[in-house]
C-alpha cells in the first residue's frame, strides 16, 4: 500500500516546498549510491497481493474497513476500494525453502481473512479483473476510507483539466467507454513481487526485470474480460495504462514499461524529478529516510519500479517492484510466478555481457504487449535476435534459465523444482487463469456471475490452474 498522507487538499506553495524538498532527497540519493552506503549481498523476496470482496452472488462488496478491524492483522491493509484489499507477505531471504514460507504464511492469512469474511455472506476472491465487476461498481462512494486515494483522485483530475478518462480497448471484442474518476484502477488487481537487490546491480536487475516482463505477462495472464467484453488475455495491461491520464508525451507516461534500459537505477529517480508532475505534496518533518521522494516515487506505476526501503537499523535497500502479474488464481499459482520470476532475473542479471544489449528495448517493449494480448500464444523476438511462440521458449529454455538463478541463490533443489514445475504445467497445458475463464465461457455461455462462481470453487481446492476442469 502507498505511504497515506494527512491532507487531501493543496496550495502552491505545498507543491513548490515539496519540489525543492524532492530536488534535495534526489541528489542525496544520487551521493548514496554514488558513496557505497547501501548493504551488499543479500537477495530478498516478497509480495503484495490485491484481492476481491465478493457477496454471494458473486458481485463485488464494499465492507474492507469493517473486516480490517475485525481482522486486525498488519498484513492486510485497505486498497483504493472498499471492496479490495492487500495482502502483504513477510519478506524472506532467497535460500533453503523461502517460497513455501511465502505460501504456508499467505494460505494462512488468506483462510482467517475469508472465515471472518462469512460474517458478512462474502468471500475473497484472487484474480486480475473480477468478471462481475459493472461500471456502477467502480464509483467514489466505493473509495476506501484514506486520504491518499481522495487526493490522487482530485490531483489526476487536475492534470487533465477535468475531462473524462477515455478507455478503448480491441481485443476479440472492441471495447470504448468513459469514465469520470481513479476508481478505474481499483479493477486491476495484481499480484506485486517484490525483489531485494545490491544497489551497485541494480540498474542489471531492473533491466532482466523489463526483458522477462513479456514472459511474466504471458504465463500469469487471468484477465480476459472486462464488463463482459472479450478483450486481452491480460486486460490489466491496457486498462491501467489508459486509466491514468498522461501529460508530457511517452517519457512521461505514469502506467509504463518505459521508453529504455538504464545505465543505472538512480536513471529512475532522475526520470521521477525531470519528467513527472508532482501529484502528492505532502510536507513531512523527517528527511533521513527520503520521505518525499519515496511519496513521489509511488505516484509512478511502473511495470517494474525501484523501491527504497529501510530496515529497523534505518540502512537504506533497494528493490525491484515486478507489477505484470495478476492476482491468481491460486495461491499456488501466485508463488510459482513469484519463483519463475525471481530465478530468471537473477539468472540474466548474473550473466557476464548484460542480456539487454542482446535485444533492443523497442523489440522487449513491443513483446510485452504482444504478451498481454496474445498469452502463452505470442510470436516474440528474445536475445540474439531469435524469434518464435512464446511457450516453445519457456518449455525449451527459460525454465530451465530460472532453475539454474534459483540453484545460484541458494534455493533448496526440491524447492525450485516443486514451483517451476506449476509453470511448467501451465504452460505445457496451455492453460493460465485467462485460458480456463475463456474456455469455461465458451462451454457455459456469458454468465459472468456463473463464470465466477465456478473459478471461486476450484480456487478454493488450493489447486493450480493448469489442474482445473471444466
Amino acid at each position: 500500500m502507498g505511504q497515506e498522507i494527512s491532507n487531501s487538499h493543496f496550495q502552491a506553495d505545498d507543491f513548490e516546498d515539496f519540489q525543492l524538498r524532492l530536488q534535495q532527497e534526489t541528489r542525496l540519493l544520487e551521493r548514496w549510491l554514488e558513496d557505497g552506503v547501501f548493504p551488499q549481498g543479500e537477495h530478498v523476496v516478497g509480495f503484495e497481493l490485491e484481492a476481491w470482496l465478493v457477496d454471494e452472488s458473486a458481485h463485488p462488496v464494499p465492507i474492507n474497513e469493517a473486516l480490517l478491524q475485525r481482522l486486525n492483522d498488519p498484513l492486510v491493509v485497505p486498497e483504493l476500494a472498499k471492496f479490495n484489499l492487500e495482502f502483504n507477505g513477510t519478506p524472506q531471504r532467497l535460500t533453503g525453502s523461502a517460497f513455501s514460507l511465502l505460501a504456508g504464511e499467505l494460505t494462512h492469512t488468506w483462510n482467517s481473512c475469508n472465515r471472518l469474511a462469512e460474517a458478512w455472506d462474502a468471500r475473497l476472491t484472487m484474480i486480475g479483473i473480477l468478471p462481475t465487476v459493472v461500471r456502477g461498481d467502480l464509483s467514489p462512494s466505493n473509495m476506501s476510507f484514506m486520504q491518499r486515494y481522495h487526493a490522487l483522485d482530485e490531483q489526476l483530475a487536475m492534470l487533465r483539466d477535468g475531462a473524462p478518462v477515455r478507455v478503448d480497448i480491441s481485443g476479440r471484442d472492441h471495447l470504448r467507454f468513459s469514465h469520470k474518476d481513479v476508481m478505474l484502477e481499483s479493477a486491476t488487481t495484481s499480484f506485486q513481487i517484490h525483489l531485494k537487490v545490491d544497489a551497485d546491480k541494480a540498474g542489471r536487475f531492473y533491466n532482466a526485470a523489463k526483458l522477462v516482463s513479456a514472459v511474466l505477462v504471458a504465463v500469469g495472464a487471468n484477465s480476459p474480460y472486462l464488463f463482459g467484453a472479450e478483450l486481452w488475455e491480460e486486460t490489466r495491461i491496457p486498462l491501467f495504462e489508459q486509466a491514468v491520464p498522461v501529460v508530457g508525451g511517452e517519457r512521461a507516461k505514469r502506467v509504463t514499461l518505459g521508453t529504455r534500459y538504464v545505465d543505472s537505477i538512480f536513471d529512475c529517480f532522475a526520470t521521477n524529478l525531470d519528467s513527472y508532475p508532482v501529484l502528492l505534496p505532502q510536507i513531512m518533518d523527517e528527511t533521513d529516510q527520503l520521505p518525499h521522494l519515496r511519496l513521489h516515487n509511488g505516484t509512478i506505476w511502473r511495470w517494474n519500479r525501484p523501491l527504497i526501503g529501510f530496515d529497523r537499523n534505518n540502512k537504506p535497500h533497494i528493490r525491484i517492484e515486478h507489477r505484470v502479474v495478476p492476482a491468481g488464481p491460486s495461491v499456488a499459482d501466485s508463488i510459482a510466478n513469484a519463483a519463475f520470476f525471481v530465478g530468471l532475473v537473477c539468472a540474466l542479471a548474473g550473466q557476464p555481457a548484460a542480456p539487454e544489449k542482446r535485444l533492443p528495448f523497442s523489440q522487449a517493449k513491443e513483446n510485452f504487449y504482444r504478451a498481454a494480448r496474445d498469452g502463452l500464444e505470442a510470436e516474440i523476438s528474445w536475445l540474439g535476435g531469435r524469434s518464435g511462440r512464446l511457450r516453445e521458449l519457456i518449455l525449451n529454455e527459460l525454465l530451465d534459465l530460472a532453475e539454474t538463478g534459483l540453484d545460484k541463490l541458494g534455493i533448496d533443489t526440491e524447492e525450485s523444482k516443486h514451483w517451476l514445475g506449476i509453470i511448467a504445467g501451465r504452460v505445457a497445458t496451455g492453460q493460465n487463469g485467462a485460458f480456463w475463464q475463456r474456455a469455461w465461457v465458451r462451454r457455459h455461455g456469458v454468465d459472468m456471475a456463473a463464470l465466477t462462481e465456478s473459478y471461486l470453487e476450484r480456487q478454493e481446492t488450493l489447486r493450480p490452474v493448469h489442474e482445473w476442469t471444466l
